[in-house]
C-alpha cells in the first residue's frame, strides 16, 4: 500500500530543501512517468489505454460515439466567418475533411444561405503532403495598401495540437505558401506570436533557433524579423526577465493610429505595456493589474483591483476612457464607462468604427449596451443605450464586423450592408458600424444575425439587424427546463447554478446528475447550447426501476448542472480574487455547496451525482474526489492539475503562480497543500469511481501530473480507477471531430455507467 502522508521523507531521512529554504518536497514513486516520451512511460499509458477502452468502447459506447461525431460533423452548424475587405473567411471541419479547409466567399453568397465556398487551404492535403499532423491555428493578414486587396497572411500551424506552432506566410490569391526560397517567412515551430509590422517585416516573439525562454517556457524576446532574416541574427527589440511569463509584441495598423506595442506579461494578471516612439519604448503608466486596449485615439483601462488616480477611486471591473495621446502626455482625465454592482460584470467589449459594445453579465445573464463616445453636434459624450437582443438566461455576444469598413456605395472592397432593413444607408458607409450577435441558451441552439448600428438623434444609437443563421437542433429541447438556482456557501456567499432537466423531473434522489465547473483565471461559465450534451446526457435513459410504493416504475434521463463558483469571472474581478491562492479552498467549498444544493433539493443523490472538468476544472474535481468524496459517486478528471507540489516545474505550470501561489516557498506549500489532490489521498476512504483524462501533446498543463495521479491511486488499491491518454490534440485533447467525439464520449460514457447503472 502506498503511503500518503504529505510528506515523505528522503533517503536519508531528511526532507529537500531544508538547507536552500524552499520548501520540502515529497517523495514522489511516480516522477518517473514525468518523462514524457519515454519507452517505458508510453509503455504504461499504452497499458491504460487498453484496460480503460476495454471497459468503455462496448457496443453503447459506439452508438453514442456515432451520435456526438454527427452533431460535430453537421453541415448544418453555423459557419462563422470573419470579414477581411470584401471576403467572409471561415475554418470548416466535417467528416469528409477532419483537419479541415481554410475557405472564403462573399457576404451575398453566405447571406444567401448556400455559400458558394473557395478553399484556399486544406489542412488534410496539406498534412497527407508534407507527413506532418497539422492543426490549424488561425490565420493574421497584412494590411494592403489602400485600394487593393487583402492577399498576404501568416497561417499558425501546430504539428500536434499543442500551443508552439509553426508560422508561414500563404498567398490567398495563388491559394500557396510563399516559397521561404524566394523570402517568403517560415518560422521555426515555437510557442511565441507574430505581428506584421509592413510587408517586408514581422514582429515576432520566438522561443525558436536558441532564444531565450521564461521560467514558463514561453517566448522571453521580440524580434523584427525582415525577410531572408534568421531569428537568430534578427534585431532584438524587447526582452524581459526570465521570471515573467511571457513578451508579446504587436503592431496596430491602423491608418492615422499606427503604434507598436511591446507586452512584458509579467504573470497570468500583470502586464507593463510600452509603446514605441521614435526608437524608444514609451511605458504607458498604469498600475500592472490594469488591463489595456487601444482603438483609434481611444485608450481603455479595466483595473482588476481598485485603482486610485489623483484622488479619485475606481472599483475593480470598471471600464474607463481617455485620449491615448493625451494619456501619454501625462493627462489623467478619465471617462468612466462601466461600474460593476453586485449583480453586474463587464464581460468583454468590441468596437465598431464609431461606437462601443459592451457585453455585460447580469446574474450570470447577458446585458449589452452600446456606447457612443461622442454624439456629433453635441456635448453628450459615452452616451448609454441597451441592445434589445438579450432573452434572460442566455448567453450573447455582440463584437464588430470589420470597424475599418469605410467603404463607400460600390466600392468593391466593401461588403458590408448591415442588416435586412438597412439596405443603402449602411452600405454607403461601408460594414464599419455593423455587428455581430451570437446568441445561444443551454435549450437553445446558437443564432447569428448581423446589425447595424446608427445614430438618430435625440434617440441615440439605435440598431436595424437580421438573423443570418440559427443552428440546428439536435435533440428535443421543448422537452427541457432551464433554471437558476443559488446555493449558499460555507462562508454564506450564495453561488449560482444552472440546472437542465426534463420538465417532469421528479425530485426524489435518483436522477443522474452531471456537474460541471471551472472556477479559476477569471473565466466564466456561462449558457450555452451543445448537442453532444443533450444526446450523451439529457436523452438518455436509464433501465426501469421499480417505483416507490403505490408509484408506478419509471426511467430517468440525466440532469446537467453548471456552477458559477468563485474563482471564475461570473461577477467581475472580485469574483475571480476572493478563490486566489490561499483563499482557493472557497472554490470548492462553492462547488460542493451546490451539490449538497442538489442533492437536499432532491434532484440527486451521492451515488448519482457526478462531476466533471479539465484544466483548472481538472484540479476542482481533483478536490472534489479526495476532499468531499461522500458528496460524489463519479469523477471524470480532464487535462488536470493534480501535483501543486511540482506544478510550477512542468510544462507551462511556472506561469499560473499568480493563481495558485509558489510551492518553493514555505508558507505559501503550507496552502498549496491543502488543495493538491495528489498529496491528500488517504487510506480507508471510500473514493467515487474515477476517470483521469489528458494528451500526450499537452505542453500547457501536460500529461504527467493525471499520470501520477492514477498510478498513484492504484497503487494505493483504490477500485475504478480509469486512466485514457490521447497523442494528439494539446491541451483541448483532440484536434479533430473525431478525436472530440471519442474524448466526450469516454467522459460521458463513464459517468452514465457509473451513476445510472446502479438500481434505485
Amino acid at each position: 500500500m502506498t503511503t500518503t502522508s504529505a510528506e515523505y521523507p528522503t533517503a536519508s531521512g531528511e526532507t529537500s530543501g531544508a538547507i536552500s529554504g524552499t520548501a520540502p518536497e515529497p517523495v514522489d514513486e511516480n516522477i518517473w512517468l514525468e518523462d514524457i516520451y519515454g519507452e517505458e512511460q508510453l509503455a504504461w499509458v499504452r497499458e491504460q489505454n487498453a484496460r480503460t477502452e476495454e471497459l468503455l468502447e462496448d457496443a453503447e459506447y459506439g452508438e453514442l460515439e456515432a451520435r456526438i461525431l454527427e452533431v460535430l460533423d453537421s453541415t448544418d452548424r453555423i459557419a462563422m466567418v470573419g470579414k477581411h475587405g470584401r471576403w467572409y473567411y471561415n475554418f470548416w471541419k466535417d467528416r469528409e475533411n477532419p483537419k479541415g479547409l481554410w475557405r472564403r466567399t462573399d457576404w451575398e453568397s453566405y447571406r444567401a444561405g448556400s455559400p458558394a465556398w473557395e478553399t484556399l487551404l486544406d489542412v488534410d492535403a496539406l498534412a497527407a503532403a508534407e507527413g506532418e499532423e497539422w492543426v490549424f491555428h488561425g490565420a493574421s493578414f497584412l494590411r494592403p495598401a489602400a485600394g487593393q486587396p487583402h492577399r498576404r497572411a501568416l497561417l499558425a500551424l501546430s504539428p500536434d495540437g499543442g500551443d508552439a506552432n509553426r508560422y508561414r506566410e500563404f498567398d490567398v490569391e495563388t491559394r500557396s505558401f510563399v516559397d521561404p526560397a524566394e523570402g517568403g517567412f517560415d518560422l521555426p515551430t515555437a510557442k511565441g506570436n507574430a505581428s506584421w509590422l509592413d510587408a517586408d517585416t514581422l514582429l515576432v516573439a520566438s522561443t525558436a533557433e536558441g532564444l531565450p525562454r521564461t521560467s514558463s517556457s514561453y517566448a522571453r524576446t521580440g524580434v523584427v524579423l525582415r525577410r531572408g532574416e534568421s531569428l537568430a541574427s534578427a534585431e532584438r527589440l524587447f526582452e524581459i526577465p526570465e521570471d515573467h511569463m511571457m513578451a508579446l509584441l504587436a503592431h496596430d495598423s491602423t491608418p492615422g493610429f499606427e503604434r507598436t506595442f511591446a507586452v512584458d506579461w509579467i504573470s497570468f494578471f500583470e502586464k507593463r505595456t510600452s509603446v514605441l516612439r521614435d526608437g524608444d519604448w514609451v511605458d504607458i503608466d498604469v498600475p500592472a493589474d490594469v488591463n489595456l486596449s487601444s482603438h483609434r485615439e481611444w485608450l481603455l483601462f479595466r483595473p482588476q483591483g481598485e485603482w486610485t488616480v489623483e484622488g479619485t477611486s475606481y472599483p475593480a471591473g470598471s471600464l474607463l476612457a481617455a485620449r491615448f495621446e493625451d494619456f501619454l502626455a501625462g493627462s489623467r482625465e478619465l471617462s468612466v464607462l462601466f461600474t460593476p454592482d453586485e449583480h453586474t460584470s463587464l464581460q468583454s467589449w468590441s468596437w465598431t468604427r464609431d461606437f462601443l459594445l459592451l457585453n455585460l453579465l447580469r446574474d450570470v445573464s447577458s446585458e449589452i449596451r452600446v456606447l457612443d463616445p461622442q454624439r456629433p453636434g453635441t456635448d453628450v459624450a459615452w452616451a448609454s443605450s441597451v441592445l434589445d437582443a438579450c432573452p434572460p438566461l442566455h448567453d450573447v455576444n455582440a463584437f464588430a464586423v470589420d470597424d475599418e469598413d469605410d467603404a463607400e456605395e460600390g466600392d468593391s472592397v466593401g461588403g458590408g450592408d448591415g442588416g435586412a432593413d438597412a439596405g443603402a444607408d449602411s452600405r454607403a458607409g461601408g460594414a464599419g458600424n455593423d455587428f455581430w450577435l451570437v446568441a445561444t441558451g443551454f435549450a437553445t441552439p446558437s443564432t447569428l444575425t448581423r446589425g447595424t448600428l446608427t445614430r438618430a438623434g435625440v434617440d441615440g444609437v439605435v440598431s436595424t439587424h437580421e438573423v443570418v443563421r440559427t443552428a440546428p437542433s439536435f435533440f428535443d429541447e421543448g422537452a427541457y427546463e432551464v433554471q437558476q438556482h443559488f446555493a449558499v456557501s460555507k462562508d454564506g456567499t450564495r453561488v449560482p447554478y444552472f440546472q437542465i432537466a426534463a420538465k417532469d423531473l421528479v425530485l426524489d434522489g435518483q436522477n443522474p446528475t452531471q456537474l460541471s465547473g471551472y472556477g479559476g483565471f477569471e473565466i466564466s461559465r456561462t449558457p450555452a447550447y451543445s448537442g453532444a450534451v443533450g444526446r450523451a446526457w439529457l436523452e438518455r435513459r436509464t433501465e426501469e426501476s421499480a417505483g416507490a410504493e403505490g408509484e408506478a416504475p419509471h426511467s430517468r434521463g440525466g440532469v446537467y448542472v453548471v456552477a458559477n463558483i468563485r474563482g471564475g469571472g461570473e461577477y467581475g474581478p472580485s469574483w475571480h480574487r476572493a478563490a486566489l491562492q490561499d483563499k482557493r479552498h472557497r472554490a470548492y467549498e462553492d462547488f460542493a455547496a451546490v451539490a449538497q444544493d442538489l442533492i437536499s433539493r432532491g434532484v440527486t443523490s451521492r451515488q448519482r451525482l457526478g462531476c466533471v472538468g479539465g484544466s483548472n476544472g481538472g484540479l476542482l474535481v481533483g478536490n472534489m474526489l479526495t476532499q468531499y468524496p461522500e458528496l460524489f459517486g463519479a469523477v471524470s478528471c480532464g487535462v488536470p492539475l493534480l501535483d501543486m507540489r511540482r506544478y510550477s516545474k512542468l510544462s507551462a505550470g511556472y506561469s499560473w503562480i499568480a493563481e495558485y501561489g509558489d510551492p518553493d516557498v514555505p508558507e505559501q506549500w503550507e496552502f498549496i497543500r491543502t488543495f493538491s489532490p495528489y498529496h491528500l489521498l488517504r487510506d480507508g476512504v471510500e473514493y467515487p469511481e474515477t476517470f483521469i483524462w489528458t494528451a500526450t501533446s499537452d505542453d500547457r498543463v501536460g500529461p504527467v501530473q493525471a499520470r501520477k495521479m492514477a498510478a498513484r491511486m492504484q497503487a494505493m488499491g483504490i477500485p475504478n480507477v480509469w486512466f485514457h491518454e490521447a497523442l494528439e490534440g494539446g491541451h483541448a485533447g483532440a484536434s479533430d471531430n473525431r478525436q472530440a467525439a471519442a474524448l466526450q464520449s469516454r467522459s460521458q460514457h463513464f459517468l452514465w455507467r457509473a451513476l445510472a447503472g446502479r438500481a434505485a
